[in-house]
């Protein structure tokens, strides 16, 4: 495929998320930057959700991943059935309740101002690691499918695709983004659905033969219950789904800034009750995709790259036909966008509603100092991808999850202690707690694997319990008003 092509491609597209920003920030304020006036459509929010969730990492990564981990990811997406019924039916509910733009305002009223700050502080830290490491796979595959071809250097690249996100956010915010990411939900599906039907065209096969050629394949393993199966246990990786989607949605203001713009909690708990379920039949999809991506490559006599994460990007570039990689090009700058867009409107969402306290400003200098924040954040996750392409070297989902163990625990333990106990804490000593609890799982995940048992993602709950542990040593009886 020409770089010219790429670029053709890839500029349409943007085109269409410039329109659709156009039309949907018509008008807007810094109420519909942040809640869309609470008018969100909940099946669109549910729909947009999905490429919002699994984002170019998924895209990528879990297609990879499956040489080295088989189906043993869907363990971990079983459990984010039982942790998306405990959003809508304890966290949805608290924050409609409460009326919240920023969910961590829960914890001022719950602890104070310190537990309120050390909260919103985890989620931008969590938040930013996260945006970076998926903008990071999206311009890794412009890189290589248009930007070196012309000797535009790496860094280049990822400044254009800063830039674009932020064209399309910067007014309409996160009324634009319900829409956007619809669109960029679509366009990832049907890229996956094509890739699928392709290989199987290729190899010969039916329905019911993609489904015996994976069963009989070495990538269909989904259950190990060995201890020692390299982190992948499924009662520590099905626990770990549960608290992954708890922290990673109930507890993050990006996923949950979608679901309260919808206009009731009926509707809101309507969009995550559907979203869950299609998301484990969407995650299914992509596990099959990367078998098949692996039986491909095999039965072609093509050369493994060697970084897992390179394969599904060198078999639709290079070996596919021109619109099977015309549709993934599109199929994965959706899937990066579609999560990269909300994060930013979501950092900045936090910073502005967290830290600088919105609410008392006026709506003239609220709109100057909100487009100064996200483009604060726009240089500041470019600055965290060029980090994290000079020392990355794992697969990409897996680097996620696992500073994602570390930096949503305490978020974990500090709302798991506010809503299922009656004791006040030294709000004051918070901040310490939620530091010392990440760096004990690190060490207690080191003796672990030294001693023979990886804990893999299940960190996340330990470092959550050891949070609430430091929360319980700090308390003590009676609660403070949600007043």
């Amino acid at each position: 495929m020409s770089s010219s092509l790429v670029l053709a491609v890839i500029s349409g597209y943007f085109l269409l998320l410039i329109v659709i920003s156009y039309f949907t920030s018509k008008n807007a304020d810094t109420t519909t930057f942040f809640t869309a006036n609470k008018q969100s459509p909940w099946y669109l929010v549910a729909f947009g959700m999905i490429g919002a969730s699994l984002s170019g990492v998924t895209f990528i990564s879990v297609p990879g991943w499956v040489a080295d981990s088989q189906f043993s990811y869907m363990q971990i997406v079983l459990g984010y059935l039982v942790g998306y019924f405990v959003i809508a039916t304890v966290l949805l509910p608290l924050y409609y309740r409460m009326n919240l733009t920023s969910i961590y305002t829960y914890l001022e009223s719950r602890f104070g101002f310190w537990s309120y700050k050390t909260g919103a502080a985890f989620f931008l830290l969590s938040r930013t690691i996260g945006a970076s490491f998926r903008l990071f796979l999206v311009a890794g595959v412009l890189q290589i499918a248009m930007f070196q071809d012309w000797g535009i250097p790496f860094e280049a690249t990822v400044f254009v695709t800063i830039l674009l996100i932020y064209i399309y956010t910067f007014k309409g915010g996160i009324k634009t983004i319900v829409w956007t990411d619809t669109l960029q939900t679509f366009f990832m599906l049907f890229s996956v659905g094509l890739s699928i039907v392709l290989i199987a065209k290729s190899l010969n096969l039916n329905g019911a033969g993609i489904v015996d050629t994976i069963k009989q394949s070495d990538y269909s393993q989904v259950f190990y219950w060995d201890l020692d199966s390299q982190g992948k246990n499924f009662f520590f990786q099905f626990l770990s789904g549960a608290f992954i989607a708890i922290v990673m949605t109930g507890l993050d203001q990006d996923m949950m800034q979608k679901n309260l713009t919808c206009r009731t909690l009926k509707d809101s708990q309507k969009n995550m009750f559907w979203f869950s379920i299609i998301l484990v039949v969407v995650n299914l999809m992509f596990l099959s995709l990367g078998a098949l991506l692996y039986i491909y490559a095999q039965h072609q006599g093509i050369a493994l790259p060697e970084r897992s994460d390179d394969l599904y990007p060198l078999l639709a570039l290079k070996h596919f036909d021109l619109f099977a990689g015309v549709v993934f090009l599109l199929g994965i700058t959706a899937a990066a966008y579609s999560s990269a867009d909300s994060a930013l409107t979501a950092l900045t969402t936090s910073f502005c509603v967290d830290f600088l306290q919105f609410e008392h400003r006026a709506e003239a200098g609220k709109k100057k100092i909100r487009m100064i924040v996200h483009v604060a954040f726009s240089i500041i996750i470019f600055l965290v991808i060029l980090i994290f392409k000079a020392i990355n070297n794992d697969a990409v989902i897996s680097a996620v999850f696992t500073v994602a163990g570390y930096t949503y625990g305490p978020l974990l333990g500090l709302y798991s202690f506010g809503l299922f106990t009656k004791r006040n804490i030294k709000d004051n000593l918070v901040l310490m707690v939620c530091i010392l609890a990440p760096i004990l799982s690190y060490l207690i995940d080191l003796i672990s694997i030294q001693n023979g048992v990886n804990f893999g993602f299940f960190i996340l709950i330990i470092n959550g319990a050891l949070t609430f542990l430091g929360l319980w040593l700090i308390s003590k009886n009676g609660k403070r008003s949600l007043e």
